[in-house]
This record gives structure tokens, sequence and C-alpha cells, in this order.
């Protein structure tokens, strides 16, 4: 019995698990970065195509994600990492499928993939 009752104390005690704290705020959005996700945003509603948004601010990266209804996955995130700065640009736009669509150093640039241009149709 004793066996069993050691075995049975040893299961009901928690374990310890180790957190990594740092100091280290998460990466956001500012204010002129927001502005221009928004101005988009704000086209894209009002032609329909798009119906809500969410914006996460992780400790490695800020997303902006776009969905043409709550309750599917986002059609679109726009997505902010800091690390990649220095590299391939901090920004980038990625579609549902994980296809990254556009990605660069300069936010404006990088927003120009939901620009509908004109195109030609032959008859």
């Amino acid at each position: 019995m004793d066996s069993n009752a050691s075995g049975d104390e040893s299961q009901r005690q928690a374990q310890l698990i180790p957190l990594v704290c740092t100091n280290d705020p998460p990466v956001t959005f500012n204010r002129r970065e927001l502005d221009q996700i928004l101005r988009i945003y704000g086209f894209m509603v009002s032609a329909g195509e798009w119906r809500d948004y969410a914006i996460d601010h992780l400790m490695d990266r800020a997303v902006f994600s776009i969905f043409r209804r709550a309750s599917e996955v986002p059609m679109f995130r726009v997505e902010k990492n800091p690390k990649l700065a220095r590299k391939q640009g901090a920004y980038s736009v990625i579609a549902a499928s994980g296809l990254i669509l556009k990605r660069g150093h300069e936010l404006d640039r990088v927003l120009r993939v939901f620009d509908k241009g004109l195109s030609v149709v032959r008859g």
C-alpha cells in the first residue's frame, strides 16, 4: 500500500514549468503605419470586399488580419517583423494560403499589392 500511496502522491504534485520572462514590449504598429493600413482597409470595406479585421501585437511581430467575415480565417495578413528589417524588409502581405504576396522595407510600397490597376480587356 505504501508504494501505491507514494505513486498517487507523486501524480498529484504540480510540476513547475519555468517561464521565460523578458522585459521587451510586444511589437506594435505605430500611428503612421496604422493610418496607412486603415486607409486601404476603408477603401476595401466601402467596395464591399472586406468586412472585419483584427490586430495582434506579439513578441516577435505585429499582425493586421483582414477578414471577409468574422467567422473565417483571414484573407490577408499585413505583418511587421522587425527582425527582418535589414534583410528582405520588415513588412509583408500574406495571403490565406501562406503565400507572401509582397515584402519590403516601406509599408506604403508593400500595401500597393491591394491597388487595383487598370487592366486591358480584349473583346
